[in-house]
């Protein structure tokens, strides 16, 4: 069974993603709940702590009921990031992640994420100064390559795995690619199987159906595997995964009492931790997936989505569930 650190997993453990105001303390808990075996923070700036950003700041609230959880951090300055390191210590996370992965053009501009894919050696030194600046295990979320032509996957997490990290996830598409086609996850079971690895390699990407997760852990031989959009809005999916692990077929999908339910606990915990107007704003994006499927919902998820009073969503909840209440909802065949 993988280990990170002194962290003992179960096998074939299931990792939520970490994700831009999606995977928030509410969200996290919610997750966990339901299965989720690690959960990590949103992606934060080094360059926001150091500078004392309240956003940035904030992030790094984590809970007693999370843990194993892990703070993702990501940067491209060894000073900032070594600081940054100092400052997520005090939250006493389980785990410290860096984030080499995130495509987004705002980031990678400044060389970080995705960006320092362009650069190996930066990312392997930068890696190594802060493994050796904390006690605490250190992971790292990355891509196959910068593009196509750049991919070194292997040597990659090789270089990574000698200078001290203790795990690796890899998203299963280059940086040119962003979201777009099919994750491959062939140069990743490659990275698994280079006899020099040790350290528990995670798949990510496209990882959409229990199924998907079975085809990662037997057709590939991965250690693990990191939900990231599967989970948005629906955090049975890891429950899910790990009843068809054990008995090969799919636990009935949660009923409108149930989705109603946990989407009312989500958006109170978000507006009690980060206040209504941002807790409603936030949590927005979770509702399409929440009430996914049902038919004539638009009316009741254009209320949930646009309405900028808690109140209204509270009550747009209740009207769904009124009306929709005895929808049944179809598991996979």
């Amino acid at each position: 069974m993988p280990k990170i650190g002194d962290i003992q997993l179960p096998d074939f453990p299931l990792l939520l993603a970490p994700m831009e105001d999606v995977s928030d303390p509410p969200f996290r808990a919610l997750c966990k709940e339901q299965g989720a075996d690690v959960v990590y923070t949103e992606f934060i700036s080094s360059e926001g702590l150091i500078r004392d950003a309240a956003k940035s700041v904030m992030k790094l609230d984590i809970y007693e009921k999370e843990r194993p959880v892990g703070i993702q951090i990501f940067g491209a300055n060894l000073d900032s990031m070594l600081r940054s390191v100092e400052i997520v210590e005090k939250s006493n996370p389980d785990i410290i992640d860096i984030n080499f992965g995130c495509p987004v053009k705002k980031v990678v501009s400044k060389g970080a994420g995705a960006g320092i894919l362009k650069d190996i050696n930066l990312m392997v030194s930068l890696t190594e100064a802060m493994v050796k600046h904390t006690k605490l295990p250190v992971t790292v979320k990355t891509r196959l390559g910068w593009d196509h032509d750049s991919i070194k996957i292997v040597e990659v997490a090789e270089r990574l795995q000698d200078v001290g990290i203790k795990s690796i996830a890899i998203h299963g598409r280059t940086r040119a690619q962003m979201y777009k086609g099919e994750a491959d996850w062939a140069p990743i079971a490659e990275v698994k199987n280079n006899p020099r690895m040790h350290i528990p390699v995670f798949g990510n990407g496209d990882v959409a159906s229990p199924e998907a997760a079975m085809r990662m852990r037997d057709a590939y031989g991965l250690d693990g595997a990191m939900i990231g959009r599967a989970s948005i809005g629906y955090p049975w999916f890891f429950k899910e995964v790990k009843h068809y692990f054990k008995t090969g077929t799919h636990l009935a999908p949660p009923t409108m009492e149930e989705r109603v339910q946990a989407a009312r606990r989500h958006l109170q915990m978000a507006i009690d931790w980060k206040g209504e107007k941002l807790g409603v704003f936030e949590t927005r994006r979770h509702y399409t997936n929440y009430f996914k499927g049902i038919p004539n919902f638009k009316e009741y998820r254009m209320k949930m989505v646009t309405s900028d009073d808690a109140s209204d969503v509270f009550d747009a909840f209740e009207e769904a569930l009124k009306i929709f209440g005895d929808y049944e909802f179809m598991a996979p065949s």
